[in-house]
């Protein structure tokens, strides 16, 4: 018997407060601010920013456009790897959200790899204003090898950071269960990583909610 739904936060660890202010978080009128595409390039740092990472296709793109409610604001690509830059966009003074490349695509050239690797390595280690990274999984796949240097960088970084499963739709409860407390006995191992799992879907909207009050209480912790 799997305990992972039982730790996975849902709405039920939110007040109502929580989830009305991450509603009026993403709100606003959201913009695109900046692509970075080289350490040299990455815009000035203001108010605070979260960032979203994962593999090559796993719904970065659809999930961001899903939180700001707007269906183009990050591209969507059926090509794996074509996100090539960390792309800024914003809904006020408060809060930036970075679309990060995806990682994990072999067919990308081991040089595009090592300008990526370098790229998100200044991210990482020079951003102070970055409160949390989300690194999404796909729900119907779990963790793969291909997580573990992103993990690893993370953790390296002392970054806070925390699993997002994505596509959750797609998989029946008892099967999520499992997925969400094989992932969550994964993270226990791992002191940067915030310890429970949040489960989304941008198809159906599962999850949404809870991950923009997620984030306006990552906000308040920051004063902001």
């Amino acid at each position: 018997m799997t305990t992972g739904r039982t730790s996975t936060m849902n709405a039920a660890d939110f007040t109502r407060t929580e989830i009305e202010a991450g509603r009026r978080l993403f709100a606003s009128e959201w913009r695109f601010v900046a692509a970075a595409g080289t350490p040299a390039s990455l815009p000035p740092m203001r108010g605070v920013e979260i960032a979203f990472a994962g593999r090559s296709n796993v719904g970065k793109s659809s999930l961001i456009n899903a939180l700001t409610g707007r269906k183009n604001l990050a591209r969507i690509s059926r090509t794996p790897g074509r996100t090539q830059e960390l792309v800024f966009f914003t809904g006020g003074e408060s809060l930036t959200v970075v679309d990060m490349p995806g990682y994990g695509y072999a067919a990308a050239a081991k040089s595009k790899i090592a300008a990526w690797t370098a790229l998100i390595d200044a991210f990482l280690r020079g951003r102070g204003s970055l409160a949390r990274v989300y690194v999404l999984v796909d729900a119907r796949h779990g963790l793969k090898s291909a997580d573990e240097p992103a993990l690893e960088a993370l953790g390296q970084s002392a970054v806070s950071h925390q699993i997002v499963l994505t596509k959750c739709d797609e998989l029946k409860p008892p099967a999520l269960d499992s997925r969400i407390a094989e992932v969550e006995a994964a993270l226990a191992k791992r002191p940067a990583a915030f310890p429970t799992v949040l489960a989304t879907s941008s198809h159906d909207g599962t999850g949404i909610p809870e991950l923009r009050a997620a984030i306006a209480r990552l906000l308040a912790e920051r004063g902001r």
